[in-house]
C-alpha cells in the first residue's frame, strides 16, 4: 500500500478530497473554505478540483452553515459543514441539539441526518479562549449525536472517512495544536477506522492511562519517559460518543489502576464520566482511585498564561505515579 509522509492537515485534505471524488452527494460548506482553503488551509485546493457547487462558501455565520448543512442532510446530501472554530459551533447549537441529533428518533427512523461538523478545538496555538476551547462533552451528553477527536495524521484520515460514510451526524473535533505538529506514513488509499473502537496504543500491566486528541502526544511523552518503570496500558479513544466501555473495563480489569488525562476542564469532563463507568463495572478491580488529569474550570487564558492551564508531562507523570504509590 503506498504512504505518503503529511500532516493532520494534509491527511484531512485528502480525505476530503477523496470522498468528493467518490460520492457526488458529498458536499462541504463554510466560511471561507473555498477560494481561501479554510482558515488552516485543510479545504485548500478542493473548491478549484470539485467547483463552486460542492464546496460552498457561506457568509461569517455559523448558524447559517450548520442549519443549511441539516437541511441538505434530510434532503439526501452528504454535507461536510466547517466551524472555523469550536467555541464558534454555539451560534449552531439549537439545531444541533434540538434537531439534529433528534431528527432520526422524531420521525422514527423515516429521516436520517448523514452530516459532519468538523471544526478545529483545544488550545495550545496563543489563540483567543473562543478559538482554543475543549467543549467535547456537550456533545458527549447530547443522545444522537457521535463525538470523533483523532490524534494523529494516520487516525484523521481513516476517522473522518467513517465519518462522512455515517448514516448519523457526526462532531468531527481536530486538535488544532496538532494540525502541523506531527507527521506521519499515512496510506494514499481509501481505509477506515470504525467509530465506537478504542486503540490500545501500548499494552501493559501495571496501570491504564486514558486520554484522546492532542493530549495523546503528552501521555507518549509520559510512557517514553516511565516505562521503565512501570508497564503502562495507554489507550486512545479516538470516539467519545459511542464510548468503548468494553477496551476500558476490560484494561482497567487486568490493571487495577487508571489515569484519565483530558484537557477539557475537570468538572464533568469525559474523565468525571470514565471514573463513574470504571466504579460502575469495576470497582472491585481497583487498586486505587481513578486520577484525573485534566485542565483547570476557568475560560482558557490569554497566549503564555495557556500552557499553564492544560496538562503537561510532569501533571501526566505526578498523577501516574499518585496512582502507583498509593
Amino acid at each position: 500500500m503506498a504512504t505518503q509522509t503529511m500532516n493532520m492537515v494534509q491527511a484531512i485534505n485528502l480525505t476530503l478530497k477523496k470522498e468528493l471524488a467518490r460520492d457526488n452527494s458529498v458536499i462541504l460548506i463554510g466560511e471561507d473554505i473555498g477560494r481561501n482553503g479554510g482558515v488552516f488551509r485543510v479545504t485548500d485546493g478542493l473548491q478549484k478540483e470539485f467547483g463552486e457547487k460542492r464546496v460552498v462558501d457561506t457568509p461569517l455565520a455559523e448558524l447559517g452553515i450548520i442549519s443549511i448543512a441539516f437541511g441538505m442532510a434530510v434532503a439526501g446530501l452528504k454535507p461536510v459543514a466547517e466551524i472555523q472554530f469550536g467555541g464558534f459551533v454555539y451560534s449552531g447549537m439549537d439545531h444541533i441539539i434540538d434537531h439534529i441529533s433528534r431528527i432520526r428518533n422524531r420521525t422514527r427512523g423515516r429521516f436520517t441526518c448523514p452530516m459532519v461538523i468538523r471544526t478545529p478545538y483545544s488550545a495550545g496555538i496563543r489563540a483567543l479562549e473562543h478559538h482554543s476551547e475543549s467543549m467535547e462533552s456537550i456533545f458527549v451528553h447530547t443522545p444522537g449525536l457521535k463525538v470523533v477527536i483523532p490524534s494523529s495524521p494516520y487516525e484523521a484520515k481513516g476517522l473522518l472517512t467513517s465519518a462522512i460514510r455515517d448514516p448519523d451526524p457526526v462532531i468531527f473535533f481536530e486538535p488544532s495544536r496538532v494540525y502541523r505538529a506531527i507527521k506521519e506514513e499515512v496510506p494514499e488509499e481509501d481505509y477506515t477506522i470504525p467509530l465506537g473502537k478504542a486503540n490500545v496504543a501500548h499494552e501493559g500491566s501495571d496501570i491504564t492511562v486514558i486520554s484522546y486528541g492532542a493530549m495523546m502526544k503528552t501521555v507518549l511523552q509520559a510512557f517514553e519517559l516511565l516505562k521503565s518503570k512501570y508497564s503502562i496500558e495507554v489507550i486512545d479513544l479516538r470516539t467519545l460518543s459511542p464510548l468503548d466501555e468494553d477496551t476500558i473495563i476490560n484494561s482497567v480489569k487486568k490493571t487495577g489502576r487508571c489515569v484519565v488525562v483530558h484537557e477539557a476542564p475537570k468538572t464533568l469532563g469525559m474523565g468525571a464520566e470514565i471514573t463513574a463507568l470504571i466504579n460502575e463495572k469495576a470497582m472491585l478491580n481497583l487498586e486505587a482511585p481513578v486520577e484525573r488529569v485534566a485542565s483547570f474550570d476557568i475560560p482558557v487564558p490569554f497566549l503564555q498564561m495557556e500552557t499553564h492551564y492544560f496538562p503537561d508531562i510532569n501533571r501526566v507523570v505526578a498523577g501516574i505515579e499518585k496512582v502507583m504509590n498509593f
